[in-house]
């Protein structure tokens, strides 16, 4: 009787085991996809930050040229 709860025990001890084993997989496994999603996200946050930077200088160069368009009008007696 001893020997059967005995193995009764072990059995059960291995079938924790072995689920254990499945979780620490499984839960490597979703920190390895965290860490891709992190990276992700800071690579689209890089990408806006480049994007802001591009749209400013867009926008300096834009108002360069308006200015110097308002001084040729302004030369040229074109404005109304």
């Amino acid at each position: 009787m001893t020997e059967n709860v005995e193995n009764l025990m072990l059995e059960h001890l291995k079938r924790f085991q072995a689920t254990l084993e499945r979780i620490e997989s499984r839960l490597d496994e979703l920190t390895v996809r965290q860490g891709d999603t992190h990276a992700a996200v800071l690579g689209l946050r890089r990408d806006q930050l480049n994007d802001a930077e591009v749209t400013a200088h867009l926008q300096v160069q834009l108002d360069t040229v308006r200015s110097r368009l308002d001084r040729i009008e302004r030369r040229l007696e074109l404005t109304n």
